[in-house]
């Protein structure tokens, strides 16, 4: 997801805020001698408390800046750290699912029942990509417009890369193509389904956006819909390629040759779209009625860390989700055999869930509060994001690294895409939103889900030539 500090400041005050701290800065007044002077100084020796009390009261206010108030090196350094981990503790309603984190790499470790490790590490990923957010829109905040946006860019959907980087190191192709196909339809369909859904409900329910419909910007959301169409048209164009090539010999040779061109263009095609967002189009997509106005009502919440601090954070939950991701990935071969389900839907209904639960939290919240620009930007944002970006970047890394890895999706998931890419497209076309249309995107989503529970791993070694399909019906047809 791409978005303006307009945009990230707005959002993260949906999820998170603390209050403000006064401080009374009054001057001393000098007192006389008198009898009430013993009764004084017995108050002065009770409000004089020691760094160590005053430091333990701190963790109570989000706010505090005891570290400032020591003269002592470790003492500053030791309170700055408690005061970074108790603000990212805070940041999000879901860390509370940090426990899993040790839990899962200590089960992956010790080497238990590796569907145990699974389930594990599969939670331990859902906090630490809301933590990661957290560290990455906290030191977007300091760089400003356009270094904020490239940094967002990067690591806006860095949990679906590192995953998908380990399932590549691995040979797992298929986890890879489908968790990237996942991840759009997810952001696509159940999250904007979902806020269309709850928005709609729930100014029905108050009156506000004339009880009927909720707004965005047409503008913004045709532009989004026509980059999709494209990043669906570069998955439609190798699966015809391929079909149209089967019985060749180099079919195989020439469809990584066409992902490998494709890629650089789809990227090429990403770096545009940035430009277009972040210099010169900004003013479509920055919200700022939305985002100034959800500032105002929330500027008190707000809680910010130093930037050193959040990189430092940053650097910590990458290595803790690539040592999950490891974990994770190492284990699905045990899953599809006890579950009995395929790897496909896991790669494509699973994991995209644990990589944006805590955003598409906050998406659905915006949405709540009127405020659709601002989920559009992070549902249709970070379906970009993974087409234009993520994609095309895992295909030139297995290039890379002597993995085969292409945008031949099998037919059925190009299908499925084209199909989500078209009804997408339709019902934002307008620039207006109702719970009729997040019921509909749900359904659809839904009705996917089901598709890949029962779609086989082995589906793309049916023959699907003509002359195939042919043969079989003749046979079906004679009885044989």
């Amino acid at each position: 997801m791409v978005l303006g500090p307009p945009f990230r400041k707005a959002l993260r005050r949906a999820a998170t805020g603390a209050s403000k701290v006064i401080v009374d800065s009054s001057p001393e007044v000098p007192m006389a001698i008198s009898e009430e002077t013993y009764l004084l100084r017995e108050r002065v020796k009770v409000t004089q408390k020691s760094y160590l009390a005053r430091f333990f009261e701190s963790l109570g206010n989000r706010n505090n800046k005891i570290e400032q108030q020591s003269n002592n090196k470790l003492v500053r350094a030791l309170a700055h750290t408690l005061q970074t981990t108790k603000i990212t503790l805070l940041s999000n309603y879901v860390n509370v699912l940090l426990v899993f984190v040790p839990l899962g790499i200590t089960a992956g470790m010790m080497g238990l029942n590796p569907s145990l490790v699974f389930f594990l590490n599969f939670f331990a990923v859902v906090p630490l990509a809301a933590v990661l957010s957290f560290a990455t829109e906290e030191i977007s905040l300091e760089l400003g417009e356009t270094l904020g946006g490239l940094l967002n860019a990067t690591f806006g959907n860095a949990v679906e890369m590192i995953v998908s980087i380990v399932a590549l190191k691995n040979g797992e192709l298929r986890i890879v193509q489908s968790s990237m196909l996942g991840s759009i339809l997810s952001n696509m369909l159940l999250v904007l389904g979902c806020c269309f859904l709850a928005g709609g409900i729930h100014n029905s329910r108050t009156g506000t956006a004339a009880g009927i419909e909720q707004k965005f910007n047409s503008t913004v959301a045709s532009t989004m819909s026509s980059l999709l169409a494209v990043a669906a048209a570069t998955l439609i164009i190798p699966a015809t390629l391929y079909a149209a090539m089967a019985s060749s010999e180099n079919s195989e040779k020439d469809i990584q040759l066409l992902s490998h061109g494709t890629a650089v263009i789809l990227l090429i095609l990403y770096i545009l779209y940035l430009v277009f967002q972040l210099q010169t189009h900004s003013t479509l997509f920055d919200a700022e009625s939305q985002a100034q106005e959800f500032s105002i009502e929330h500027e008190s919440k707000e809680v910010h860390m130093g930037p050193w601090a959040a990189g430092i954070v940053l650097l910590i939950v990458t290595i803790a989700v690539a040592v999950c991701a490891e974990y994770l990935v190492d284990s699905i071969d045990s899953i599809v055999a006890t579950l009995h389900i395929s790897k496909t839907f896991i790669g494509l209904i699973l994991l995209p869930i644990v990589g944006n639960a805590a955003e598409h939290a906050t998406a659905v919240v915006v949405a709540v509060k009127d405020k659709m620009d601002l989920a559009m930007g992070v549902a249709i944002g970070s379906s970009l994001q993974i087409a234009l970006l993520v994609t095309p970047a895992l295909v030139i890394l297995g290039w890379i690294i002597g993995q085969p890895l292409t945008l031949h999706f099998e037919t059925f998931e190009t299908m499925i895409f084209f199909v989500s890419v078209l009804v997408v497209t339709y019902v934002i076309q307008d620039g207006k939103s109702n719970y009729l249309e997040g019921a509909m995107l749900l359904g659809l989503y839904i009705i996917i889900a089901l598709a890949f529970l029962v779609y086989p791993d082995d589906a793309g070694s049916v023959d699907l030539s003509i002359s195939s399909i042919v043969t079989r019906s003749a046979k079906s047809l004679l009885g044989y």
